[in-house]
């Protein structure tokens, strides 16, 4: 567990785990040189059961560094996080331990992911199945069909960490290269339940939206190193491009908000995307959708984004 400024959510967090129907775990919190009182929670706790234990950093280093220091104490058979304002369902850790008990192929496990909402929850929607291949896993994670929230040997999480290329994002690569490698990928029924903020990285407007493309070069060298075939490649790099544009529209609706050195360094970091991108890879019929012409020069790419953006905005107006 991660923790930075999480007081006012890591008592839950931590009440769940202890709750847990499956006793035989090892818990260990590393706090993010957090500037509340998260890490006098986290002594309190430790003092009162054993099973906790508590790292303290002196300097943040953002979520995915915190869990790589996390993964390294960890002593189990089997490894999982869970983010410090999230919960589990009392016998989720138990249900997913059996499924590898039983399927001893089974690489992942992944939970039933419950998105809680402050008026409302929804159940992320999984495929049904009850294995799939490394390789059908991973294609599935590329568009988030299958969700990152699992339970993994804790042998080939320590063979590939968390992805730590970005403070934002880029750990979500870890959970793709796990499926990538799994010889099995399963489900169970224990429950995570994922808090969502409205104000967190992903939803705020911060010039750490950009690290997102960053993000995405760094898994596909990790592709690349793992032997993905060009059928992979040519998914991702159609990927690649939609958050490619995805980002523009972010920097077209919010890159006022943002300061002159933010703006230049996301257009900066379009720009060089823009350039790397293998566009040939992309569907024919998406290269030739409006909005998504991979055009050269960069002022005519950029031309043809402020144009889409625009007219899209005013149709929204006029509905």
């Amino acid at each position: 567990m991660a923790c930075w400024n999480a007081a006012e959510y890591v008592e839950k967090a931590l009440d769940s785990l202890l709750r847990q129907t499956y006793r035989d775990l090892q818990v260990v919190c590393v706090d993010d040189a957090s500037t509340d009182n998260t890490l006098e929670i986290l002594r309190q706790y430790a003092a009162k059961d054993s099973r906790i234990h508590v790292v303290s950093l002196s300097e943040n280093g953002g979520q995915a560094h915190a869990r790589n220091v996390a993964l390294a104490r960890a002593e189990g058979e089997y490894v999982c996080m869970l983010d410090s304002d999230d919960w589990m369902s009392p016998d989720a850790l138990e249900q997913a331990v059996a499924v590898f008990e039983t399927h001893p192929d089974a690489d992942c496990v992944l939970f039933q992911v419950e998105e809680v909402y402050a008026d409302h929850a929804r159940r992320y929607p999984l495929p049904a199945f009850e294995r799939m291949t490394g390789v059908e896993a991973f294609e599935a994670s590329l568009t988030w069909s299958l969700h990152g929230l699992y339970m993994v040997r804790a042998d080939m999480h320590r063979k590939y960490p968390f992805d730590e290329t970005t403070r934002a994002y880029s750990d979500d690569n870890t959970t793709r290269i796990h499926y990538l490698h799994s010889r099995e990928v399963r489900q169970c029924g224990g429950v995570y339940y994922y808090r969502q903020h409205e104000t967190s990285v992903t939803h705020g407007v911060s010039v750490r939206r950009f690290d997102y493309l960053r993000a995405n070069e760094s898994m596909r060298r990790q592709m690349e190193r793992a032997g993905a075939d060009d059928r992979l490649l040519g998914i991702y790099e159609k990927i690649r491009w939609l958050n490619l544009i995805d980002t523009y529209m972010f920097y077209y609706c919010h890159g006022k908000e943002l300061s002159d050195a933010d703006r230049a360094y996301g257009l900066a970091e379009m720009r060089r995307v823009w350039r790397n991108i293998e566009t040939w890879r992309i569907p024919r019929n998406l290269r030739l959708k409006p909005g998504y012409i991979p055009l050269r020069p960069w002022w005519l790419f950029r031309l043809q984004e402020e144009g889409y953006f625009t007219l899209r905005k005013w149709m929204g107006k006029n509905r």
